[in-house]
């Protein structure tokens, strides 16, 4: 039996920078950080201080983060997007207005047909945002 799905945000050597970030706009807490020279394998020296997982929560909001082993690369693309439900618009409006700061609008908050406010911002690492505040 099948839960949910828990996104899982990789980075190439930012993933600290992001959290905290993500903790700034979204008001959650970092859970669990561990990085590569913590864990019990050999790893490159240079990989010492990437995060190997790590763990963030705001209420229902979970997902996971790590960097990438040195030598290996990230793409982003516009392949996936993270979608967050709110439960009022006031804080819909907050997070849209903070990762709008230094993100790039791909469309503005507003009023949609299937009767939900809605907005789509790439933050600065890249991720994809999609913001949801069905309207009763």
């Amino acid at each position: 039996m099948m839960k949910q799905i828990t996104p899982y945000l990789n980075f190439n050597g930012n993933a600290k920078e992001a959290l905290e970030y993500y903790k700034m706009i979204f008001e959650g807490e970092i859970l669990g950080i561990q990085t590569f020279g913590e864990a019990d394998f050999p790893t490159p020296s240079e990989a010492d201080d990437r995060i190997i997982h790590a763990q963030f929560k705001k209420d229902d909001l979970f997902f996971m983060v790590s960097d990438t082993f040195p030598g290996n690369s990230i793409e982003f693309g516009n392949h996936i997007s993270l979608t967050i439900d709110f439960e009022d618009e006031a804080e819909i409006q907050k997070v849209y207005e903070r990762l709008i700061q230094n993100g790039t609008i791909h469309m503005e908050l507003q009023d949609t047909f299937w009767g939900a406010k809605f907005a789509k911002v790439k933050d600065p690492f890249g991720m994809i945002w999609d913001l949801n505040y069905t309207q009763s």
